[in-house]
């Protein structure tokens, strides 16, 4: 086993030297922008010191875009779900999947983990312990020592002049930021917050009714009758979660008859969705989208284990619940056909929405964003409400308008997260794509800032004069 100060020391070293070769990142080339007033402004402000905000921060530093931000509201450590609100024992990914790498080696979670662990432990390695991974990000952003404030909160955004103003807090006291463009790295619960299905009386949060990706005061629940509805990874997750820490019972109802069976987003994360899925036609887009959302995921076979051993599990299939409301200081589930249940706390495993009008920080652009049901009409027996929240991006990620004449605010937005799914595939949601999302939306931003900006890089380009021939009998001096 290597000395993992000792391990990492060498390591970091070889990163340094490989950034070096690559002379990455280059120096900045973008014009300086100052405020009306005088005040400075960033080229990029991304929102999220997660897994995707890292990985969109690093490829903008590695284009040369070096006046940029990345934010989080969470302290360091806790940035994402990995530690706070992800319960599964490990990443559902494979652990050979390379990570924040963005095409170089020393970046891999592999090269991080072989570095502090040694090659035996990840040869014995079966998948990657979410505790793991939280500490590979953060190395990634330290070793690329990557701008980053944390304990600060995007409140919201608005043009300003041509300009976006974010509102951040940041111990209690607010400030404007102005900036050119804004990143949301927000992941999947920043695409529009938790999904509660028809039927679910609100007024059950938070006493007797919680999300399944929001914290969960589990220890309060020992010796309780858990209900479950879901039967996705998070609701497996929290079932077993929940009888771990001394629930005496979780009854989880899924609403079909034979879970899931095939992930079918396994089968499509490959360079050819990465890279290809933007170019498609719409059509072909929602028909792959259709029949995907229509099949599901199943969960890791490694989740239905780990609930099965717990005694007090227990599932019922083909059970949609109808509704939920409160009974006294229980929670009483309509299960139709005048059956009902009861429990003492209910979990809600179903995921997240997507639904712009729902973002804060977008509140007030929102009924100006362009989604899928604006710009597609699918064909009959592909209609689906749900895909049609879906915002229509374009392909650097940004938000486009109902209306063309708000494109030219509404671009300098973009969604680096599920919301981008629709519009652009898998790339900006899950581990498989990181790497693939993140060069594409540095490469677009760079293009953008280029042509921005160009008045200025020509003036740049006519006044430089380095002569190349001082020295040699055919230097002609300067006038």
């Amino acid at each position: 086993m290597l000395d993992q100060i000792g391990g990492l020391a060498v390591h970091e070293a070889r990163v340094a030297r490989d950034l070096e070769m690559l002379l990455l990142p280059p120096a900045n080339w973008t014009a300086p922008v100052s405020g009306p007033g005088g005040e400075p402004v960033l080229d990029v402000l991304v929102v999220g010191a997660g897994m995707y905000g890292i990985a969109a921060t690093a490829a903008l530093t590695f284009k040369g875009l070096r006046n940029i931000l990345m934010l989080d509201r969470a302290p360091p450590g806790q940035e994402g779900p990995w530690v706070t609100t992800a319960r599964m024992e490990t990443l559902r990914s494979p652990k050979h999947l390379p990570g924040v790498a963005l095409g170089i080696p020393s970046l891999t979670f592999r090269a991080w983990f072989e570095a502090r662990s040694g090659a035996a432990a990840w040869d014995a390695l079966y998948k990657i312990a979410n505790a793991d991974w939280q500490d590979y990000l953060g190395w990634v952003r330290r070793v690329l020592r990557l701008p980053a404030a944390n304990g600060v909160e995007l409140l919201r955004v608005e043009p300003r002049g041509g300009l976006l103003a974010a509102l951040l807090r940041q111990d209690g006291v607010e400030r404007v930021q102005l900036t050119r463009r804004l990143v949301l790295a927000t992941g999947r619960g920043g695409t529009g917050g938790f999904s509660l299905p028809p039927g679910i009386d609100p007024g059950l949060l938070p006493d007797l009714a919680a999300h399944g990706g929001e914290p969960i005061d589990f220890a309060a629940l020992g010796g309780r009758t858990v209900a479950i509805i879901g039967g996705g990874p998070t609701a497996w997750d929290n079932a077993a979660t929940a009888l771990e820490q001394g629930a005496a019972r979780v009854e989880m109802y899924v609403r079909r008859a034979v879970l899931p069976q095939v992930n079918k987003g396994r089968g499509s994360a490959h360079p050819g969705f990465f890279e290809g899925w933007a170019t498609l036609p719409p059509a072909e887009k929602w028909r792959i989208l259709s029949y995907m959302h229509d099949l599901q995921s199943p969960p890791p076979h490694e989740s239905i284990h780990r609930a099965l051993r717990q005694p007090g599990f227990h599932i019922r299939l083909g059970t949609p619940v109808l509704g939920a409301r409160r009974d006294g200081a229980q929670v009483r589930l309509d299960l139709g056909g005048g059956q009902s249940a009861t429990a003492d706390r209910l979990i809600l495993g179903t995921g997240y929405g997507i639904d712009i009008g729902r973002i804060a920080e977008l509140a007030s652009l929102a009924p100006r964003v362009a989604r899928w049901a604006d710009r597609f009409t699918p064909p009959p027996g592909q209609e689906s409400a749900e895909l049609g929240r879906f915002p229509w991006l374009g392909e650097g990620f940004e938000l486009t308008g109902r209306d063309p004449a708000d494109d030219p605010v509404l671009s300098r937005i973009h969604l680096f997260s599920h919301a981008a799914f629709a519009s652009l595939g898998a790339i900006a949601s899950d581990v498989p794509g990181i790497s693939a999302g993140a060069e594409r939306l540095a490469h677009r931003m760079a293009a953008g800032f280029f042509a921005e900006d160009i008045d200025a890089i020509r003036g740049r380009l006519e006044a430089f004069a380095e002569p190349e021939l001082q020295g040699t009998p055919f230097f002609a001096s300067p006038g």
